[in-house]
């Protein structure tokens, strides 16, 4: 047998982890790489959070799973409490990002096709956007890289430029439903949606009767140092789909909408056999008791501010290198003057340091929400120490 044992759809590396210790990964030999990727913006306590680590201890003791043919206590108090943190009235619990946003797609074309409008089912969304890995998720994004091998795409999408309000304008029309949009682009090189292009996709979703649909999968959760980066906008969405974050490693997601946006989701019209089941609501509850609260959120915001100030004095020393800091809170990026990989893979092999590549310039830094100085200063005696030696390829 040729293929490996795991489908080979990941470009694995030697990295092999075999335990976690709040911000640090321990390889198979022992050795301590700290943790500024956070698999990918998902383990936002850390490694080795008590109360996450105990609600699931807890929860998996009393009850892991039933079906949703019956009433969920754990859901509602879960749900109850999204929705007493969010413009939301209603939620939908799914596994991942990636149902998160089928969830969300069904929902706004449901709003309108409830009223017998089945003409409104297009989704205007951006380039450079990441929504998913699913048939309906890959054919919402513009990158024909995901695409090569699965055509037909399913239609029902149509691409303009992020950040481009006119470009929205001149693409609504009579199938338009409404937009699908990360406030900040997470794949797509930490692009941050400027406040004119976010107020302004409200404004046309008010004028035309559209729904506004934020993929926060990524940037949610206390990432940007508000719960939901929507907030730092003063607007609010009809639908959201929030995952990574919200179930601290364990597999979570959510669609989370307003009973107006939500009128065409009724009995039957959607379904999950593991979503919201009782131990998914348990790690979300945990998390929620540890971010969802002012005081925290107020320190994930000081410590971006104090990590974006340090590598903005850093890469003025190596102009070489970098070009810019972009993000919000804990979700930054560096954007590079070169492909970002090779760089991301010297920190890591070369001074155990991890973070994320993201679309075709930029090196993510998405540390756990948990750290503190020490952890702050050992990411940047390692990123020193790689930028001092690192000689990009094909450089002279």
């Amino acid at each position: 047998m040729s293929i490996s044992p795991l489908m080979p759809v990941y470009p694995r590396c030697g990295f092999r982890p075999v335990e976690g210790d709040h911000c640090h990964l321990i390889n198979e030999d022992g050795t301590r790489y700290l943790d500024f990727a956070s698999g990918i913006a998902v383990n936002l306590l850390g490694h080795s959070h008590a109360g996450l680590i105990g609600a699931i201890q807890r929860q998996a003791a009393t009850l892991m799973h039933v079906s949703n043919l019956y009433g969920s206590p754990q859901g509602e108090a879960l749900a109850g409490r999204l929705v007493d943190a969010t413009f939301a009235d209603t939620v939908f619990f799914t596994n991942s990002g990636a149902e998160a946003v089928e969830a969300a797609i069904k929902t706004a074309r449901a709003y309108h096709q409830h009223s017998g409008d089945t003409t409104r089912y297009e989704l205007i969304t951006f380039n450079n956007a990441f929504h998913g890995r699913t048939l309906a998720t890959i054919s919402a994004s513009s990158q024909e890289k995901m695409h090569k091998g699965f055509a037909p795409l399913l239609p029902g999408f149509r691409y303009v430029e992020f950040n481009d309000l006119e470009a929205v304008k001149a693409a609504i029309g009579p199938q338009t439903a409404g937009f699908l949009v990360e406030p900040i682009q997470g794949e797509g090189g930490i692009r941050v949606g400027t406040p004119e292009f976010i107020k302004g996709l409200r404004a046309l979703a008010d004028e035309h009767d559209l729904m506004l649909v934020f993929d926060e999968v990524q940037c949610g959760v206390g990432r940007t140092g508000t719960f939901y980066a929507y907030e730092q906008y003063g607007i609010e969405p009809d639908i959201l789909a929030t995952a990574k974050g919200i179930g601290g490693g364990f597999p979570l997601g959510a669609c989370i909408a307003t009973e107006k946006a939500a009128r065409g989701m009724t009995f039957g019209t959607h379904g999950s056999t593991y979503g919201g089941n009782p131990l998914a609501m348990a790690a979300g509850t945990a998390v929620m008791d540890a971010v969802a609260n002012p005081g925290f959120l107020t320190e994930v915001r000081e410590k971006g501010d104090r990590l974006r100030a340090r590598l903005e004095q850093f890469i003025g020393n190596y102009p070489e290198l970098f070009e810019s800091v972009r993000g919000m809170g804990l979700m930054l990026g560096l954007k590079m003057r070169s492909e970002p990989r090779p760089f991301m893979v010297h920190l890591r092999d070369n001074h155990q340091l991890l973070t994320v590549a993201a679309g075709d310039d930029t090196l993510r830094v998405l540390p756990p929400l948990v750290i503190g100085d020490a952890e702050m200063d050992e990411f940047f005696e390692k990123l020193s120490a790689a930028a001092a030696e690192y000689q990009a390829p094909g450089a002279a």
